[in-house]
């Protein structure tokens, strides 16, 4: 098999490591705008079957002649491209999955299911951590149930030894947090779809070995999941989950209105705060190489007649073995999985479809358990 990942940032490079590891692929291209990125990562990741390039991920017309001759396509670029490179990897004729992240570039990949039904393609967009295998983790609690009342996702990536200024390290781009602390969320309340502020609805949480810690609604985690169980399930709702007092620490900034994309002046100059606000996040935040990631999903309904919760949890560590961190493993493999079952043809499903809609749980979760990701099961 042959793949293209997009992007040569953190997440590029866990789900290079995943391809190479496997023994599937025999080529895969990694491409950047900066090629010297790409090259980097093909050399330190690829174990001799990886490629690197340059790539303006927004001119289509490039995408599509680099994807064309490879069966799957990866995109870890920022989100605001993955439109364009759904589309040049239709017109290539490869499968196309992307990490996702913002609802409306996710609804504007799902518009291109006629598109792709016609190329004989399948798009899985928002196909990470969360959203992506929390979806997956949503699907199979719900299917467990004969009736579904309650789906409660939480999800966090966290320093292992949390310190100032926000008890937080960086895991990813802090455009990309920015986003998740200023958007809109999406939830399920009485079975129809609403929008709740982000940064609310603060609640505390036990999570053994590490103690407590807090969860609070932030943008984009849910993804489609409100509008596919819009109905059928009378309330769902993601929060993230942090250090305590983090969101307490973090939201005076978004109330002032440093998340901001308006321009406005300072000392005569034209700046947006928004990027002022991620330049101070990625100055002052430690890098988060030393890090966890927390999932508890759980889903409360009845079954057999009998009122039972089933959950998952997992508590991942990065790991010094392989030099990847928490979020890399949780981001990277989940999405790399998802991309072989295409790239293999595993699923057969062209079209345009959401995690919780394209994958089938047992086999995708036992996929990651076959990675290392050491997801736990219960029910009570």
């Amino acid at each position: 098999m042959k793949a293209v990942i997009v992007g040569a940032g953190r997440m590029a490079e866990a789900v290079l490591h995943d391809f190479a590891n496997s023994g599937d692929y025999e080529a895969v291209a990694v491409v950047d705008a900066e090629p010297t990125r790409a090259e980097d990562v093909a050399a330190r990741r690829g174990k001799g079957i990886a490629t690197a390039a340059r790539l303006d991920a927004a001119n289509e017309d490039a995408a599509a002649e680099l994807i064309a001759g490879h069966d799957v396509c990866v995109s870890a670029a920022p989100y605001r491209y993955n439109v364009t490179l759904a589309q040049a990897a239709i017109r290539a004729g490869a499968h196309f999955v992307d990490m996702g992240g913002n609802n409306d570039v996710v609804a504007a990949e799902l518009a291109l299911d006629a598109e792709a039904r016609a190329a004989g393609v399948t798009i899985i967009p928002d196909m990470g951590l969360a959203p992506g295998m929390a979806n997956v983790l949503a699907a199979s609690l719900i299917g467990r149930l004969d009736d579904a009342d309650e789906v409660h996702l939480r999800v966090g990536g966290l320093p292992q030894t949390p310190g100032p200024p926000l008890g937080y390290a960086l895991v990813f781009s802090p455009y990309g947090l920015i986003n998740e602390y200023a958007e809109p969320c999406l939830a399920l309340r009485d079975g129809e779809v609403v929008t709740v502020p982000p940064l609310g609805g603060v609640e505390e949480l036990e999570v053994p070995p590490l103690g407590r810690l807090e969860a609070f609604h932030t943008s984009g985690g849910a993804s489609t999941l409100p509008h596919t169980y819009r109905g059928l399930v009378r309330e769902l709702d993601y929060k993230t989950i942090r250090y305590p007092g983090h969101c307490a620490a973090i939201k005076p900034f978004f109330d002032l209105g440093f998340a901001t994309e308006e321009e406005v002046s300072v000392g005569g100059a034209r700046v947006r705060p928004r990027d002022v606000f991620a330049e101070r996040l990625a100055a002052s935040l430690p890098e988060g190489k030393e890090d966890l990631v927390v999932v508890r999903c759980w889903a409360t309904g009845k079954s057999g007649g009998e009122a039972i919760t089933y959950a998952y949890e997992l508590l991942d560590y990065a790991d010094a073995a392989t030099g990847l961190t928490a979020m890399q493993r949780t981001t990277g493999f989940p999405v790399a999985a998802a991309a072989t079952t295409l790239a293999d043809g595993t699923i057969k499903k062209p079209g345009a479809f959401t995690p919780e809609r394209a994958i089938e749980p047992e086999p995708f979760i036992a996929a990651l358990r076959a990675r290392g990701l050491a997801i736990r099961e219960t029910a009570a």
